[in-house]
């Protein structure tokens, strides 16, 4: 699997398990309680795990710790772009009253439109992605507590 298509393809892939968690939420009516979003953390960190272990593969175990953060960044971005379309769509189109529903759960006095909803989404979605790619990126980097560290330190 080439460089490229990782992030397209772990991107879609967790934005699809995003929308059907979402959806599954919707069928319960739970979908207007943020709470139940943390599971939306558990489900990006799973994919973006997934996608630096087939970029690492990839590379045969052997990469560039800018190159992994850039594939794992970069596939959280993809994956929270798709979400947000998805978001805009259901909110505009399929349910128009969700966002009424949604802010009632906060409190009764926020006049919140759908641009701060979506840029909250983004904010955490993008944000999520960049902590994830750190840290996952200490799991998959080389030591460099090695022989030939050793031979070039003082």
């Amino acid at each position: 699997m080439s460089n490229l298509k990782i992030p397209i393809i772990y991107g879609f892939g967790i934005a699809i398990a995003l929308i059907a968690y979402f959806l599954l939420l919707s069928i319960f009516g739970l979908h207007v309680n943020p709470l139940y979003s943390i599971l939306n953390g558990v489900i990006m960190a799973v994919g973006l795990y997934l996608a630096l272990k087939a970029y690492r593969k990839s590379k045969g175990n052997r990469f560039k710790f800018e190159k992994g953060f850039s594939a794992v960044f970069i596939t959280g971005i993809n994956a929270t772009i798709i979400f947000l379309i998805f978001f805009a769509f259901y909110a505009t189109e399929l349910n128009p009253d969700f966002l009424d529903q949604l802010i009632t759960m906060w409190a009764t006095f926020y006049s919140t439109d759908l641009a701060s909803v979506l840029f909250t989404i983004a904010l955490m979605g993008f944000s999520t992605s960049i902590v994830l790619a750190l840290t996952f990126m200490q799991l998959f980097k080389d030591s460099w507590n090695t022989r030939d560290v050793k031979k070039h330190t003082p």
